[in-house]
C-alpha cells in the first residue's frame, strides 16, 4: 500500500470534502481517500503509486486546486 498526502485549496464545507473525496476515489487503484477540511490535506491510499496528474485532474474536476 502507498499513502500520499496532497494539499487542496478552496474547500470550505462538508460538500467540498465530499466532492473531492468522490472524484479522487474514482482514480483506478485508489482504495481510500481522507480529507481534512481545516488543513486542506487530502490523503490518498492506493495499491500502487498514483499519477500526480490524475490526482490534479480529479481535484480540478471537483472544482478545487491542488497545491504544488
Amino acid at each position: 500500500m502507498v499513502t500520499k498526502t496532497y494539499t487542496v485549496t478552496g474547500m470550505t464545507c462538508g460538500h467540498c470534502v465530499n466532492s473531492v473525496s468522490d472524484e479522487v476515489a474514482r482514480i483506478p487503484g485508489v482504495s481510500e481517500v481522507q480529507v481534512n477540511l481545516a488543513s486542506g490535506a487530502v490523503t490518498v491510499t492506493s495499491e500502487q503509486p498514483v499519477d500526480h496528474a490524475a490526482v490534479r485532474a480529479a481535484v480540478d474536476e471537483a472544482g478545487y486546486q491542488l497545491v504544488g
